[in-house]
């Protein structure tokens, strides 16, 4: 008996030492018999489907007709991670070129009229991402515009209505914007920096560094990447086949033909409302997000223009 336990117990033993070096060797990426590397075929799988390359920098770079010096290799390196950073986040990516389609016709004729470069649309996909967005310092749409710039640049900005929501009228309050920094700065890339870092900040950073290029100064994180997040995303957005990103023209989200509806009384009720063009309130709601309510007060009268799709209710597409 006392044998047999023994025996048992010498067997357990071999028994662990070879599961426990098996494991270690699996572990430590060991080898087969056969000096083969042992692999899962599922981690195979997905790494002989995935490829990650370096990418290469475009012969020359230019934001509204201003040469980008991409032989400075600090200027050079800055390209490179945006360039990276907005190719390999694909999803982000992707999904800015389908809202483009959708919402650029609407801003490219504004800033022609205005008389701003049409890359100045870049802008507004950096800091909204083309969307109704609510930042923490509660700069809201998609040029991200605070309440008192709103205010001041004649938006109305109330519990009621808030301009800052009409793709058409923030886009105006930006052009106007920029256009001042402009003339203010004599250049269109340092316009666009002061778009986020405010025109009196630019002007101190120019004067304490004593130079007056934007690719000069030496300047904080987000100011110091903007204009390149702007420049990759221009790039990549003119060439998604160069950067990996396939897609039909029926991929892309449409652009919704509207028609402007006059009002210059009050509206008891937008469900009503809506129901008399032959469409629903979240129709009503997703092509004027200005209106903050269910309801317009309206006291003084003002001419207001509701945007009613042409179409009516969203037709299916065939």
């Amino acid at each position: 008996m006392k044998i047999l336990k023994n025996a048992l117990l010498i067997v357990g033993l071999f028994t662990v030492c070879a599961v426990s070096i098996n494991a270690v060797q699996q572990e430590d990426g060991g080898s087969t018999g056969n000096n083969e590397t042992v692999v899962n075929k599922e981690d195979k799988s997905v790494a002989d489907g995935y490829r990650i390359v370096a990418l290469p920098m475009p012969d020359n770079l230019e934001f509204a007709g201003e040469n980008v010096p991409l032989e400075d290799p600090d200027v050079y390196e800055r390209m490179d991670r945006e360039l990276l950073v907005n190719t390999y986040w694909q999803s982000n990516a992707l999904l800015l070129m389908k809202r483009a389609n959708k919402y650029f016709p609407v801003i490219e004729p504004i800033l022609k009229e205005e008389g701003i470069p049409d890359d100045f649309k870049y802008l507004a996909v950096i800091e909204s991402g083309l969307t109704q967005a609510v930042s923490p310092a509660r700069a809201v749409g998609f040029w991200q515009i605070l309440e008192g710039t709103g205010k001041e640049y004649g938006l109305e900005i109330n519990d009621n209505v808030d301009e800052r929501y009409n793709i058409e009228k923030s886009t105006r309050v930006a052009a106007d914007y920029l256009k001042k920094a402009k003339e203010r700065f004599g250049s269109w890339t340092l316009a666009a920096a002061s778009y986020n870092a405010g025109q009196y900040g630019v002007d101190k950073q120019l004067d304490r560094q004593k130079v007056k290029d934007y690719y000069d100064l030496l300047l904080g994180e987000e100011t110091g990447r903007y204009v390149f997040r702007i420049l990759a995303l221009k790039e990549i957005m003119n060439n998604p086949k160069k950067y990996g990103f396939n897609y039909t023209e029926n991929d892309l989200y449409k652009h919704i033909p509207v028609k402007k509806v006059k009002v210059d009384t009050v509206v008891k009720d937008f469900p009503d409302f809506a129901d008399k063009f032959g469409i629903n309130y979240k129709i009503l709601k997703i092509h004027n997000p200005w209106l903050r309510d269910d309801h317009l007060k309206n006291a003084s009268r003002k001419t207001y223009f509701i945007d009613i799709p042409e179409n009516g209710n969203y037709p299916e597409e065939k």
